[in-house]
């Protein structure tokens, strides 16, 4: 089957796309493959005409893998999506739709028959372009997807004008990256409709929606492993045989994906994320959950955005580190994870930067914030 490189390269229209993606869901063209550098090469054969795109996984923890996206798969995110929300409508396009967040965005929109509208990024992701971006919204029912990163810039000190397109959403999706209680606390407070996702490309964007998986979703933890499953799931890695059989494994007659995240799978089904598996540091021989270190920090007075990682130590093994943004004392952070925590919590590395350093999709760049913080 052809595959069709669609380039969207930063200050080009995505809605360029909407025709390509149109054919290729009708099963009258051939699958998209948008991307942002234009020299990018993909390279694999498509196992089916059923393949409707390719989309690359974030790489946010490593080298970014290219994901095949079934008509089918996308089709039941769709919908799934559209009973979740018990609505279809409206999207505000905010993300690179190069990577499945945004790419959804699309498909939802041509699924749902609505026009999506894209907000200017020529300049970046800023308050003044999304505030007016949603005022171009129409239809009386609105949607947009978010990262916690781009929330919080839209919370920082918002203008009124701000926070009545805020509120003017029916829903605000959150994902990619976990949102923090700090965030969260601050949504509510502004009576924003938001609703958590958890998902990756591997599962076509967010099939869990505040805890619950979308119709069709199955979760179960296999050891403290989250593993998913159900007519979400991609075809697998293009080029990749070995490493999709490695990661979208057979169990009971069931296809399923092992994903790299730590939770639990409740009697009713219901999903709680503990975070990366990684995330849990092992230091001096105890175990520290990154996420509540995370937690902690955030909700001191003068913390805007905190991130919390382990760095190699000799003497530790691993060391708990912490990147933060925002105006507090080193001192302060380390007295309050004493407390609540333990002594063995305590970021031994404390960095204060001015803004995390961002992936194209919006996602906080671990590696770089990782090598900032060795050489703190």
């Amino acid at each position: 089957m052809e595959l069709l490189p669609v380039h969207t390269p930063d200050g080009s229209d995505p809605l360029e796309l909407l025709p390509s993606l149109a054919a290729a869901l009708a099963g009258e063209g051939p699958a998209v493959a948008p991307h942002v550098l234009p020299d990018q090469e993909f390279r694999g054969t498509l196992p089916n005409d059923e393949i409707a795109a390719v989309i690359s996984t974030s790489g946010s923890t490593g080298t970014p893998k290219q994901t095949m996206l079934s008509v089918d798969a996308l089709a039941a995110s769709a919908m799934g999506t559209a009973f979740a929300l018990k609505a279809e409508g409206q999207w505000l396009l905010t993300l690179p739709v190069h990577y499945v967040a945004g790419f959804q965005v699309l498909v939802r929109s041509l699924f749902a028959g609505t026009q999506p509208w894209v907000m200017d990024t020529s300049a970046g992701f800023t308050p003044a372009a999304f505030t007016a971006g949603a005022a171009e919204l129409t239809d009386k029912v609105r949607f947009t997807s978010l990262v916690p990163t781009q929330l919080h810039r839209l919370l920082t000190d918002p203008s009124p004008e701000t926070l009545r397109v805020l509120r003017r959403f029916d829903r605000i999706l959150l994902g990619g990256a976990p949102a923090g209680s700090a965030l969260r606390s601050l949504a509510r407070s502004h009576d924003l409709r938001i609703v958590e996702t958890y998902g990756m490309s591997e599962t076509c964007g967010g099939c869990v929606y505040d805890g619950v998986p979308l119709d069709g979703v199955d979760l179960r933890s296999v050891d403290g492993r989250l593993r998913i499953g159900g007519t979400v799931l991609a075809e697998g890695y293009l080029g990749a045989p070995e490493l999709t059989e490695e990661r979208f494994v057979f169990n009971a007659g069931q296809r399923w994906f092992a994903t790299d995240d730590a939770g639990d799978v409740a009697l009713d089904g219901s999903v709680t994320v503990h975070g990366r598996l990684d995330d849990v540091i092992i230091t001096g021989a105890l175990k520290v959950s990154a996420a509540r270190v995370t937690d902690v920090i955030e909700a001191l007075p003068g913390v805007e955005q905190a991130m919390v990682l382990g760095l190699r130590s000799e003497e530790w093994g691993t060391a708990v580190a912490a990147a933060i943004v925002g105006d507090v004392d080193a001192d302060v952070i380390r007295q309050a994870v004493h407390v609540e925590l333990g002594a063995h919590a305590v970021p031994k590395a404390i960095v204060t930067l001015d803004a995390f350093p961002l992936l194209p999709g919006g996602k906080p760049d671990r590696r770089t914030i990782h090598t900032l913080l060795e050489r703190a």
